[in-house]
Parts: C-alpha cells; structure tokens; sequence
C-alpha cells in the first residue's frame, strides 16, 4: 500500500463532496472544483472522511494512488482554505503592480511586460517592502486560489520572465528561495 495513498482525509465543516464513479466535486466557502480519476482509483466516504481505493496492486494502479489521494486532498483545502504563492521582485528599478486583470511588471527591459492573469487567480503586488539587507526597495507578489496546480502554474510563469541571476542576485525569486551566488571577476593580480 501507498503510504501517502492509505492515508484519510478529513472533510472540514462546510465542505460538501459529491462522488459520481469517477467524478469527485468538491464544494466550499471559497468555491467549487471537481477532478475526473483515473480507472481503478476510486473514492469513498465514511464519517466526514475520505478514502482513496485503488482496484489492484497493478503498477499503474499503485503509481496513481498516492497522486489521486493528493489531488483530492488538495482540492478539499482549496476550497476550504486556499493556497498562495509568493515572489520576491529582487533589483534596482524593478516594479510591480495590479491593473485590473492583469499584472504590470517592469523587470529592466525596454518595455513593461504584462501578464494576463486567469479569473480564478487574485494577485496582490506590494512595492513599498525593503529587501533582506535594506539597500533598496523591492516589491512582494501574491498569487491566491482555489487550484493549486493553477496557482503553481501562474507563479512558475511569472518567474520565469526574470529568473534570479547568479551574480547579484536580481529578478524573480520565490520567497524564502535561496540564489546561489557566483564570485564574478577577480581583476588582474600584480600590477
């Protein structure tokens, strides 16, 4: 048995689950998903808990199982809780900010770059925080949703726009992301 697939999830207050075959629906305070499984993985519900199953110990079904018990579970802490993801703007002159459904970033190109942002996603962008050793001003995003997997996705798409560079350390980093810093040119030695 999978040891992430075995295990239960409970269903908060306010969560409704509807099973249909393979169809999971999954409603909250926050709104509703739903996730088709795959063949031989099947759910159930006992006493506000859910159970994942899987029809055989075949290799695909056990290379599902601890998947399919994930995506359930994260589809009930979205709708009840939510997620977010967060991003460091880190460089002189780089900036961020919200305008309507897009996301406006100026990121030292020589043009604004603009990311259009999915309905289910909100973004917050705060450009007043100082950055770790207080030299300059850098700017926060928020990304928050329901769906995990979209909220991952829209981050990891922002950030590749400017990935963090070794040397100084500038561009898009999540936050509490390490940059492995490169020493950069020595300079002639004895002269």
């Amino acid at each position: 048995m999978s040891r992430i697939g075995r295990m239960p999830i409970p269903v908060p207050k306010g969560v409704e689950v509807q099973i249909d075959n393979s169809l999971v629906s999954v409603k909250g305070p926050k709104g509703a998903l739903s996730r088709t499984l795959n063949d031989g993985i099947s759910v159930r519900m006992e006493d506000n808990t859910l159970y994942v199953e899987r029809a055989s110990d075949s290799k695909t079904h056990r290379s599902l199982h601890g998947l399919s018990r994930t995506l359930v579970a994260n589809m009930v802490t979205g709708v009840s809780e939510g997620f977010s993801k967060t991003l460091h703007l880190h460089g002189i002159g780089y900036r961020a900010q919200v305008q309507g459904d897009r996301l406006v970033l100026g990121l030292g190109f020589s043009h604004d770059v603009f990311v259009i942002l999915p309905k289910s996603i909100s973004v917050t962008a705060d450009s007043s925080s100082p950055n770790m050793d207080n030299t300059y001003r850098t700017a926060i995003i928020t990304f928050s949703g329901i769906n995990k997997e979209l909220v991952g996705q829209v981050a990891a798409k922002v950030r590749a726009l400017r990935k963090p560079e070794p040397y100084k350390g500038k561009g898009l980093r999540y936050l509490g992301e390490t940059v492995i810093r490169k020493a950069g040119k020595a300079g002639k030695a004895g002269k």
